[in-house]
């Protein structure tokens, strides 16, 4: 006699018992489905999600026969949906203390820039179309003239990143030449392209001067041979050597190499175009001081001190930028309109300064009060508290915000957050890594940094404009278990 089934066991259903595809999609459980996703996209969603429950049956997983109703079919179904028509490119609240950061986006831009690209975006444009002749026209004169005036440049113009403004310059005046470059300048932008890879791809010869930490101007005149193009300096701006170290001075090696009858190329990565020091900054050499020095052509990012769209600005002697503008690989590497739109009226700030601490956004979190973030932190941290639970201890501490991305790393602006660490202390690294994600999975992602045993969160990125959404996802991080709803 065959023993009782247990209570409530239920056999793995077959395949052949699932419902049909047009059954489904016939279903009133999966219209509303059909109505925000369209009928094609749903449809391969409903075939994907009836294949993964027939793996499941033939791989002997059992099954109630609720999990193959309809109602549960359309919210896998759903799920599936929502997922793939979820954004990749997903808002986030920047609180890791660096502000230019490469990897979130680096430069916010200023209101200006983003209503002319909203008006890029939605309207025709004169791109390529002189208004004045009714000709085809020049993208760069849109932005050129400013940039000069900014500058102190003869002309200039504009592609798409910084490493693309080296590589267009090189291939352009030194292609099958010498170039010949300090030892100590031979960084790594970011993401292994590094100066020596640039020039390789540019056709060039890299020549390498002095040491590491010392070069000097013999160093320079002593490498000149006749196959040499140019000499060139790199602003190191993402690391710093000190202690015993000697460089030449852009106007020395300007000098150097006009005698030869040579060009002095500056890579000045990040390229400020004002002086810094004005809000109690850092200095950084300014694109008009490099220009004055007697370099021929600078190169510079637009993303990243300037305050503006990603880009990679070239300004120098007319003749040069004439040269460099007719190579055919300058077509590849031009902006678009969009481009073009948002740093136009953001280099118009700068014909502002009195103004360009409030009204340029990379500039106004640089310079915010420290007494502002201290604010806001003793205004989150019981707040956080609350929502994270006993088992958390949330403090608001005195910390250090870094300008970043390639732009002055090394120097710190004070600044002013939250120390969130376990309560017991004990299992406090897989306890904050647990955290740490959990603030990455909120529907606006927060991206703090794990460093001494505690998840530090820098408020400087978080102005006032932003603070309420911040606090509303405190809702979500409760830990007793209740499922509650942002207000």
């Amino acid at each position: 006699m065959a023993a009782p089934s247990a209570p409530h066991a239920t056999a793995p259903l077959e395949p052949a018992r699932l419902p049909s595809v047009d059954r489904l999609l016939q279903s009133a459980e999966l219209q509303p489905l059909l109505a925000d996703y369209g009928r094609i996209a749903t449809t391969d969603a409903v075939r994907q999600v009836l294949e993964d429950l027939r793996q499941q049956l033939r791989a002997g997983t059992a099954l109630v026969p609720e999990s193959v109703a309809t109602g549960a079919l359309a919210a896998q179904i759903g799920r599936q949906l929502a997922q793939l028509f979820a954004p990749r490119l997903r808002s986030v609240y920047n609180l890791t203390g660096t502000v230019l950061h490469t990897n979130l986006g680096r430069a916010l831009l200023p209101q200006a820039a983003v209503e002319a690209v909203v008006e890029a975006l939605t309207t025709p444009a004169n791109l390529e179309y002189d208004l004045a002749t009714g000709g085809r026209g020049d993208r760069d004169d849109l932005v050129e003239a400013l940039i000069c005036r900014l500058t102190g440049a003869e002309a200039a113009t504009v592609v798409n990143n910084n490493a693309a403004a080296v590589l267009l310059t090189l291939s352009t005046l030194a292609s099958g030449r010498e170039v010949v470059v300090s030892r100590g300048e031979l960084v790594e932008i970011g993401g292994a392209f590094r100066i020596p890879d640039i020039m390789g791809r540019a056709g060039c010869k890299l020549v390498e001067v002095g040491t590491t930490n010392r070069t000097h101007a013999r160093d320079y005149e002593g490498a000149i041979t006749a196959d040499t193009a140019l000499l060139m300096k790199v602003h190191t701006s993402n690391y710093a050597i000190q202690g015993f170290t000697k460089s030449v001075p852009d106007a020395e090696v300007t000098t150097i190499a006009h005698a030869n009858d040579l060009q002095m190329v500056v890579d000045l990565g990040s390229g400020t175009l004002v002086d810094l020091r004005q809000w109690g900054l850092p200095h950084e050499v300014t694109v008009r001081e490099t220009i004055d020095a007697g370099a021929d052509v600078v190169t510079f990012s637009g993303d990243k001190l300037l305050g503006g769209p990603q880009a990679g600005i070239i300004v120098g002697k007319k003749e040069l930028i004439a040269k460099i503008k007719k190579h055919p690989m300058k077509r590849a590497l031009r902006v678009g309109k969009l481009t073009l739109a948002a740093l136009e009226p953001t280099l118009r700030l700068y014909l502002h300064p009195e103004a360009l601490a409030q009204n340029l956004t990379t500039l106004r979190l640089f310079t915010r009060p420290q007494a502002d973030m201290r604010s806001q932190a003793e205004q989150l941290a019981p707040l956080l508290q609350h929502a994270l639970g006993a088992s958390w201890t949330v403090d608001t501490a005195e910390l250090h915000s870094q300008i970043g991305s390639g732009a002055l790393p090394v120097d710190n602006l004070p600044s002013w957050g939250l120390q969130i660490y376990p309560a017991s202390g004990k299992q406090a690294g897989r306890q904050l890594q647990q955290l740490e994600a959990r603030l990455r999975a909120l529907p606006r992602p927060i991206i703090g940094r794990l460093h001494d045993d505690a998840l530090w969160l820098d408020l400087r990125c978080l102005e006032a404009d932003a603070l309420d959404g911040f606090i509303a996802q405190f809702f979500l991080l409760r830990t007793d278990g209740a499922a509650q709803a942002q207000p």
